[in-house]
Order: C-alpha cells, then sequence, then structure tokens
C-alpha cells in the first residue's frame, strides 16, 4: 500500500511515497530512498519500492528539495543542487520514518543512486541511526567527474562563470541556468553524456513529462567541490553495500571500485554490466533491485520480533 506524504525539512515542503512492508502489521524495517543530479521519484524509483516492500520493508520515497513534488525554502530557486542541502533532507527523511507507527525506528536504511548514492554513503558515515546502506553507480568525486564531463562536452566552465553567477545573484538577478541535457557540442550542458540525453529523454517521455531540462549553474559548481569518497572509510559498522556499472562513463565506474577499497568492513561490492543507467531497467534491474532488498533484509531484520 503506497500513501503520499509530506513532511518539513527546515522550511522546505518535501512530498513523496510512504510504501507499507508487505506481510506485516509489526512495525517494520525502512529504507529511505531518493533520486540522483536533477531526477524525481517518478523516473523508476517505485520499482525499487515495490520491490523492497515485497519483501517486508517499509519505503520512504522523497523528491529532492526544489525538484518533482517538493518546495524549496524561502528565497531559495528551484532546480538547484546542493549536496548538504539534499544530506539533511536525507536525515530529516529519517526523522518523519521514525515518527511513523508503520516503522521499526531502531532499523533505518538509506539507498541511492547516481549522485544521491554518495548522499546515502555520507548520511551512513555521519548518523548512527543508520544500519545499513546501499548505493548504485554512485558519484564519487566532484573534481574527477566534472574533468571527465568536460572532456566529454570540449566545453570547460572556469570560475569566472560562476562568480558573475554568484555576483548577480547577491545584487537580486534570477539564478542563472543550464540545460541538463542537449545535443548541441556547442551548448554547455549539464550532463553531456550520450546516454544520459538518451535516458532523461525517454524517462521524461514515459515517467515524468514534467521534468524540466534545467539546472542551475551554482548546481555545477556545488558539486566540483562535492567529495563523498572521503566518507567511506567511516561508514563502518554499518554494512555498506556498492553496485557499479563496468562501463559506467559519468561518475566512472573505476573510480567507485577503487574508492570502495577505502571502505572497511562489512561491505560488498557487486559489478552490474553496462554502463551509469542500465540499473534501471531490464537484467541489470533485476540484479540490482534484488542484490539491495537482499541486503537490506539480511542486516535489518538483526532484532526482529
Amino acid at each position: 500500500m503506497r500513501h503520499d506524504i509530506e513532511f518539513d525539512a527546515e522550511g522546505a515542503a518535501l512530498r513523496g511515497w510512504f510504501y507499507e512492508a508487505d506481510g506485516t502489521s509489526a512495525p517494520a524495517p525502512c529504507v529511505v530512498m531518493a533520486h540522483g543530479w536533477t531526477s524525481t521519484r517518478r523516473m523508476y524509483l517505485d520499482r525499487f519500492a515495490e520491490v523492497f516492500a515485497a519483501a517486508g520493508l517499509a519505503v520512504l520515497v522523497f523528491d529532492n528539495r526544489g525538484w518533482g513534488d517538493s518546495g524549496t525554502a524561502i528565497g531559495k530557486p528551484r532546480y538547484e543542487i546542493d549536496p548538504w542541502e539534499q544530506i539533511r533532507d536525507y536525515q530529516h527523511a529519517i526523522t518523519y520514518a521514525q515518527n511513523r507507527a508503520e516503522v521499526d525506528p531502531d532499523r533505518i536504511g538509506v539507498w541511492g543512486t547516481s549522485f544521491s548514492a554518495a548522499h546515502a554513503f555520507v548520511v551512513a558515515a555521519i548518523d548512527r541511526r543508520v544500519k545499513a546502506v546501499s548505493g548504485q553507480a554512485p558519484f564519487i568525486s566532484g573534481r574527477a567527474t566534472y574533468a571527465n564531463l568536460a572532456r566529454v562536452s570540449n566545453l570547460v566552465v572556469g570560475p569566472d562563470r560562476f562568480t558573475a553567477d554568484r555576483r548577480a545573484r547577491a545584487l537580486g538577478e534570477p539564478a542563472a541556468t543550464v540545460p541538463v541535457i542537449g545535443t548541441d557540442p556547442g551548448e554547455l550542458v549539464g550532463l553531456p553524456t550520450p546516454d544520459s540525453f538518451e535516458w532523461f529523454t525517454a524517462a521524461r517521455a514515459e515517467l515524468d513529462p514534467s521534468w524540466p531540462n534545467t539546472v542551475t549553474l551554482r548546481s555545477l559548481d556545488n558539486f566540483y567541490g562535492y567529495e563523498p569518497a572521503r566518507y567511506l572509510p567511516d561508514i563502518t559498522p554499518t554494512p555498506l553495500l556498492m553496485i557499479v556499472g563496468r562501463e559506467d562513463g559519468l561518475t566512472g565506474g573505476n573510480l567507485a571500485a577503487s574508492a570502495f577499497q577505502s571502505a572497511a568492513e562489512p561491505k560488498k561490492l557487486v559489478f552490474l554490466p553496462g554502463g551509469h543507467f542500465d540499473a534501471y531497467s531490464g537484467g541489470g534491474f533485476t540484479v540490482a533491485s534484488q542484490t539491495s532488498r537482499d541486503w537490506f533484509a539480511e542486516h535489518l531484520s538483526i532484532g526482529r520480533p
């Protein structure tokens, strides 16, 4: 059973879905989920949530602030991505889940994909309420990813453009924006890879026609300075699952596999064939969803009444 939900996150109204755990009337373990960079919960997250709920896990899925159905704080623009705001919003979502009667507050897991996989790892490292974490196709390094995307598009956005945007915003002008995807090699876009264009184009047409294909310029500046891999060693003793696409050319499967080595036990690394977006459908989805399901079922069921 799925319910529409809304909760406050320091002035931003975050909206999403709550799935009751199948097969139990007792308080159940709960997995907290959000999507990655510029994506909304309607872009395949219901499919993962349904797999988890069918296994006896409650699930809380929410849109990041300023995206999908979620609001923003007063004075903040929509379509802006600040990783540390999104990390805190995961923590607000955990608190909301803990206060629901259907949830066992001592058995909370976090799941993320791409940019939100990075957040899931950070939250697991800094918030001991998290008892298990799973991240697929994870964003690992802002600096490395930024350099990779700049090479793909042959457009290097230096600090001067970010500085000009900050100064203009301070004078009351609207936030500068860029498209998330596009086909013009001379146009700056947030995600210039061909598989990004294909995935978002299909996801918007099939799942969320309201997706805006717009992101603030400052969002690129924000992710450049985000280095979530530095938190991986601090996740222990929370069990860590990382699912990596072998040919992930967006966030870098090689970067993820290398960063995984810095984490301590208990941990597990699973490779999927294909690239960054192959975990959302077909055989990749089957493996990714069931692997995370089994991870949470194992590590959140300890002490089950």
